[in-house]
């Protein structure tokens, strides 16, 4: 118990009374510098009746979890095949595709502002080289959204690690019995790789999720929500309601919404496990 103490400590100061607090604060009409005054649930009555950015910016974050999250584990998960491929040069490639995960978000934005650059962009480039049209990417309503969901696909390093160190994990005399009884590469995926891995992708699947319904830097330093609120991405409208209209009880509130958002689809996800996701211990499918 005392060598627990300084991690409890630390959640109920740094995170339980915090939330608590903005549960308070949520209930109130309340900028810096002034006093809160207590309004009930009038910010949330607000938020689903009259706030239309509300609906817009949850609309976007939902477009964005459901193409990024999809298209990250896909291409992360074939490229760990690949990668657990007994080739020349395995561990070089190894570091080429991880080094995305590990440049800052930041300066990772400001790379690709400049590559999605329509009149100079390295893509554009590309197209034009191969005969193909432009796309005006994040500067335009219809691609910002995409564009940003292929950014986000390119960062796919840190799960094509996590499901590296899965496909290792899965015995091999699985393999050894599949190619004795003459199964071929399809079936020893299908019936060994793919099932012994739904742990692995299940986990992905839920931190995938909650991180991009939390995305903020990309609407924050490439698109400030533009164009006509395509990128308005729901932490970005928290921030931009807290911090440049001084709404903080507006903002406590759709955090709230959020969390609750959060909570929701995680104990959804959670509660479907158990008709694909498979452990050798018996406790899933």
């Amino acid at each position: 118990m005392m060598m627990a103490l300084p991690a409890i400590i630390g959640f109920v100061a740094f995170t339980l009374a915090p939330m608590i607090a903005s549960l308070f604060i949520s209930l109130t009409d309340w900028t810096i510098g002034a006093a809160p005054q207590f309004v009930g649930v009038e910010n949330y009555v607000r938020m689903f009746s009259a706030d239309s950015s509300f609906f817009s910016s949850l609309w976007a974050t939902v477009y964005y979890t459901l193409g990024a999250v999809p298209l990250s584990i896909i291409v992360a998960f074939v490229v760990a095949l690949l990668l657990n491929a007994n080739v020349r040069g395995q561990s070089v490639f190894r570091v080429i595709y991880y080094i995305p995960a590990i440049v800052p978000i930041v300066a990772n934005s400001m790379l690709w502002i400049w590559l999605f650059n329509p009149d100079f962009g390295l893509l554009n480039s590309a197209l034009a080289r191969v005969g193909l049209p432009g796309s005006d990417w994040i500067f335009a309503e219809e691609t910002a959204v995409p564009s940003l969901i292929l950014m986000a696909t390119w960062g796919f390093g840190n799960i094509a690690v996590i499901f590296l160190a899965g496909l290792q994990g899965v015995p091999r005399h699985l393999y050894e019995a599949i190619s004795v009884d003459g199964g071929g590469a399809w079936s020893k995926f299908r019936h060994i790789t793919l099932p012994m891995m739904t742990p692995v992708i299940f986990y992905s699947v839920v931190t995938g999720v909650i991180g991009a319904l939390q995305v903020f830097v990309q609407a924050a330093v490439m698109t400030e929500g533009g164009p006509n609120d395509a990128t308005l991405f729901f932490v970005y409208y928290l921030y931009r309601t807290a911090f440049t209209n001084n709404e903080m009880g507006y903002a406590s509130a759709l955090a709230w919404i959020l969390f609750l958002i959060i909570m929701a689809i995680t104990v959804l996800l959670f509660r479907n496990s158990n008709k694909w996701v498979y452990y050798e211990a018996g406790t899933g499918r």
